[in-house]
Protein backbone atom coordinates (compact mmCIF):
# COMPACT_ATOMS: atom_id res chain seq x y z
CA UNK A 1 0.00 0.00 0.00
CA UNK A 2 3.18 2.31 0.44
CA UNK A 3 0.95 5.02 2.10
CA UNK A 4 1.03 7.25 5.48
CA UNK A 5 -0.77 6.37 8.55
CA UNK A 6 -3.09 9.33 9.50
CA UNK A 7 -5.24 10.04 12.37
CA UNK A 8 -9.12 10.36 12.93
CA UNK A 9 -11.95 9.43 15.21
CA UNK A 10 -12.36 6.54 16.87
CA UNK A 11 -16.40 6.49 16.97
CA UNK A 12 -19.39 9.09 17.04
CA UNK A 13 -19.26 10.88 21.05
CA UNK A 14 -20.43 14.22 22.66
CA UNK A 15 -20.05 15.52 25.90
CA UNK A 16 -21.40 18.81 26.85
CA UNK A 17 -20.98 21.84 29.62
CA UNK A 18 -22.98 24.69 30.94
CA UNK A 19 -21.38 28.30 31.17
CA UNK A 20 -22.80 31.56 31.91
CA UNK A 21 -26.07 29.62 31.58
CA UNK A 22 -25.27 28.67 27.90
CA UNK A 23 -25.47 24.82 27.27
CA UNK A 24 -22.99 23.99 24.98
CA UNK A 25 -23.15 20.15 23.33
CA UNK A 26 -20.16 18.55 21.11
CA UNK A 27 -20.42 16.04 18.88
CA UNK A 28 -17.89 14.36 17.03
CA UNK A 29 -17.50 11.25 14.21
CA UNK A 30 -15.35 9.98 11.81
CA UNK A 31 -17.36 10.73 8.13
CA UNK A 32 -15.66 9.45 4.73
CA UNK A 33 -16.55 12.05 2.12
CA UNK A 34 -18.06 15.56 2.66
CA UNK A 35 -21.52 14.29 2.10
CA UNK A 36 -21.50 12.26 4.94
CA UNK A 37 -20.30 15.22 7.39
CA UNK A 38 -23.04 17.24 6.07
CA UNK A 39 -25.52 14.52 6.98
CA UNK A 40 -23.81 14.02 9.75
CA UNK A 41 -24.30 17.91 10.98
CA UNK A 42 -27.91 17.50 9.94
CA UNK A 43 -28.82 14.78 11.92
CA UNK A 44 -27.17 16.65 14.70
CA UNK A 45 -29.81 19.55 13.61
CA UNK A 46 -32.51 17.54 13.53
CA UNK A 47 -31.78 16.46 17.21
CA UNK A 48 -31.71 19.96 18.47
CA UNK A 49 -34.44 21.98 16.55
CA UNK A 50 -34.93 24.54 19.10
CA UNK A 51 -30.86 24.91 19.90
CA UNK A 52 -29.94 28.80 19.18
CA UNK A 53 -26.93 28.12 17.00
CA UNK A 54 -25.33 24.42 15.41
CA UNK A 55 -21.55 25.49 14.61
CA UNK A 56 -19.43 22.92 13.09
CA UNK A 57 -15.95 22.36 10.87
CA UNK A 58 -15.33 18.91 9.17
CA UNK A 59 -11.95 17.64 7.01
CA UNK A 60 -11.86 15.33 4.50
CA UNK A 61 -9.39 13.88 2.90
CA UNK A 62 -5.93 11.86 3.76
CA UNK A 63 -4.24 15.65 2.95
CA UNK A 64 -6.99 17.63 4.27
CA UNK A 65 -8.16 18.48 0.80
CA UNK A 66 -11.60 19.59 2.20
CA UNK A 67 -11.63 22.54 4.80
CA UNK A 68 -15.11 23.59 5.72
CA UNK A 69 -16.72 25.65 8.74
CA UNK A 70 -19.23 27.24 9.98
CA UNK A 71 -20.27 29.95 12.78
CA UNK A 72 -24.10 30.01 11.79
CA UNK A 73 -25.37 33.26 13.05
CA UNK A 74 -22.65 33.37 15.35
CA UNK A 75 -20.13 36.38 15.22
CA UNK A 76 -17.16 35.83 12.30
CA UNK A 77 -14.70 33.73 13.70
CA UNK A 78 -16.00 32.90 17.50
CA UNK A 79 -17.44 29.15 16.57
CA UNK A 80 -16.72 27.52 13.59
CA UNK A 81 -12.91 28.79 12.94
CA UNK A 82 -12.25 27.42 16.94
CA UNK A 83 -13.67 24.02 16.13
CA UNK A 84 -11.86 23.86 13.19
CA UNK A 85 -8.77 24.12 15.34
CA UNK A 86 -8.97 22.15 17.54
CA UNK A 87 -9.64 19.65 14.56
CA UNK A 88 -6.55 20.51 13.00
CA UNK A 89 -4.03 21.02 16.08
CA UNK A 90 -5.27 17.28 16.77
CA UNK A 91 -4.21 16.50 12.91
CA UNK A 92 -7.40 14.47 12.34
CA UNK A 93 -8.62 14.14 8.99
CA UNK A 94 -12.19 12.53 7.93
CA UNK A 95 -13.88 13.69 11.24
CA UNK A 96 -16.73 15.96 11.45
CA UNK A 97 -17.63 18.26 14.85
CA UNK A 98 -20.53 19.98 15.89
CA UNK A 99 -20.88 22.35 18.74
CA UNK A 100 -24.72 23.24 19.28
CA UNK A 101 -25.37 26.38 21.76
CA UNK A 102 -28.41 26.82 24.01
CA UNK A 103 -28.14 30.46 24.48
CA UNK A 104 -28.79 31.33 28.03
CA UNK A 105 -29.06 34.96 28.03
CA UNK A 106 -25.86 35.88 29.13
CA UNK A 107 -23.22 37.44 26.71
CA UNK A 108 -20.24 35.95 26.57
CA UNK A 109 -18.27 38.06 24.72
CA UNK A 110 -15.86 37.13 21.78
CA UNK A 111 -12.98 35.70 23.74
CA UNK A 112 -15.99 33.76 25.75
CA UNK A 113 -17.49 32.61 22.58
CA UNK A 114 -14.00 31.28 21.67
CA UNK A 115 -13.00 29.45 24.66
CA UNK A 116 -16.74 27.70 24.72
CA UNK A 117 -16.30 26.40 21.40
CA UNK A 118 -13.07 25.73 21.64
CA UNK A 119 -14.13 23.75 24.94
CA UNK A 120 -17.40 21.76 23.54
CA UNK A 121 -15.17 20.19 20.26
CA UNK A 122 -12.54 19.40 22.82
CA UNK A 123 -14.52 17.34 24.94
CA UNK A 124 -16.58 15.55 21.83
CA UNK A 125 -12.84 14.67 20.00
CA UNK A 126 -11.53 13.41 23.66
CA UNK A 127 -15.57 11.08 24.37
CA UNK A 128 -14.62 10.01 20.85
CA UNK A 129 -11.05 9.49 21.18
CA UNK A 130 -8.13 9.26 18.42
CA UNK A 131 -7.32 6.35 16.12
CA UNK A 132 -4.53 5.94 13.64
CA UNK A 133 -5.26 4.64 10.38
CA UNK A 134 -1.85 2.41 9.28
CA UNK A 135 -1.73 0.83 6.17
CA UNK A 136 -2.38 -2.67 7.08
CA UNK A 137 -3.02 -6.52 5.79
CA UNK A 138 -5.36 -8.84 6.61
CA UNK A 139 -3.98 -12.51 6.61
CA UNK A 140 -5.77 -15.84 7.62
CA UNK A 141 -3.94 -18.80 9.35
CA UNK A 142 -4.96 -22.12 9.23
CA UNK A 143 -3.13 -24.38 11.40
CA UNK A 144 -3.75 -27.94 13.78
CA UNK A 145 -6.33 -27.62 16.32
CA UNK A 146 -4.35 -28.90 19.29
CA UNK A 147 -1.71 -26.23 18.41
CA UNK A 148 -4.14 -23.10 18.47
CA UNK A 149 -3.77 -22.57 22.22
CA UNK A 150 0.06 -21.91 22.12
CA UNK A 151 -0.56 -19.85 19.24
CA UNK A 152 -3.02 -17.71 20.63
CA UNK A 153 -1.52 -17.11 23.77
CA UNK A 154 1.58 -15.60 21.45
CA UNK A 155 -0.58 -13.75 19.81
CA UNK A 156 -2.14 -11.90 22.60
CA UNK A 157 0.88 -10.53 23.14
CA UNK A 158 1.49 -9.30 19.74
CA UNK A 159 -0.17 -5.99 17.94
CA UNK A 160 -2.25 -7.79 15.93
CA UNK A 161 -6.12 -7.73 15.65
CA UNK A 162 -8.05 -10.93 15.83
CA UNK A 163 -10.81 -10.75 13.51
CA UNK A 164 -12.59 -14.00 13.78
CA UNK A 165 -11.59 -17.25 14.34
CA UNK A 166 -13.66 -20.54 13.07
CA UNK A 167 -13.11 -24.09 15.02
CA UNK A 168 -13.39 -27.48 12.70
CA UNK A 169 -10.38 -30.57 13.02
CA UNK A 170 -7.76 -26.96 12.11
CA UNK A 171 -8.54 -23.42 13.53
CA UNK A 172 -8.90 -21.20 10.58
CA UNK A 173 -8.34 -17.53 12.61
CA UNK A 174 -8.52 -13.91 10.27
CA UNK A 175 -5.95 -11.67 11.78
CA UNK A 176 -5.41 -8.12 11.05
CA UNK A 177 -1.33 -6.15 11.89
CA UNK A 178 0.01 -3.48 10.53
CA UNK A 179 2.02 -4.18 6.77
CA UNK A 180 5.69 -2.94 8.82
CA UNK A 181 4.71 -5.88 11.46
CA UNK A 182 3.52 -8.46 8.68
CA UNK A 183 7.16 -10.24 7.97
CA UNK A 184 7.99 -10.54 11.72
CA UNK A 185 4.51 -11.92 12.68
CA UNK A 186 4.22 -14.13 9.63
CA UNK A 187 7.76 -15.67 10.87
CA UNK A 188 6.26 -16.29 14.48
CA UNK A 189 3.43 -17.72 13.22
CA UNK A 190 5.24 -20.42 12.02
CA UNK A 191 7.75 -20.86 14.27
CA UNK A 192 4.99 -20.96 16.98
CA UNK A 193 3.45 -23.45 14.92
CA UNK A 194 5.95 -26.00 14.05
CA UNK A 195 5.92 -24.44 10.72
CA UNK A 196 2.48 -25.81 10.34
CA UNK A 197 0.17 -22.89 9.84
CA UNK A 198 -0.95 -22.19 6.12
CA UNK A 199 -0.98 -18.17 5.88
CA UNK A 200 -2.43 -16.73 2.87
CA UNK A 201 -2.91 -12.35 2.80
CA UNK A 202 -6.37 -11.44 1.90
CA UNK A 203 -6.33 -7.83 1.52
CA UNK A 204 -4.76 -4.72 2.35
CA UNK A 205 -6.45 -1.83 4.09
CA UNK A 206 -6.20 1.07 6.56
CA UNK A 207 -6.65 -0.24 9.68
CA UNK A 208 -7.55 2.05 13.30
CA UNK A 209 -5.12 1.37 15.53
CA UNK A 210 -5.59 3.28 18.88
CA UNK A 211 -3.37 6.04 19.36
CA UNK A 212 -0.34 5.71 20.65
CA UNK A 213 -0.48 1.89 20.93
CA UNK A 214 3.48 0.44 20.76
CA UNK A 215 3.61 -0.60 17.43
CA UNK A 216 6.81 -2.49 18.31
Amino acid sequence: MSERPYKTLSKEASDAFVVNKSRFIGYAAPVDTEEEALRYIQSVREQHRDATHHCFAYIIGRNAGIMRYQDDGEPSGTAGQPIMEVLRQKQLVNCCAVVVRYFGGVLLGAGGLVRAYTKGCALAVDAAGVAVMEPSVRIQAVLPYGLWDRVQYQLSTQPVALEDTQYTDQVTAVLSLRETDQQIIEMALAQWSDGRAVITELDRMYYAWPDGEDSA
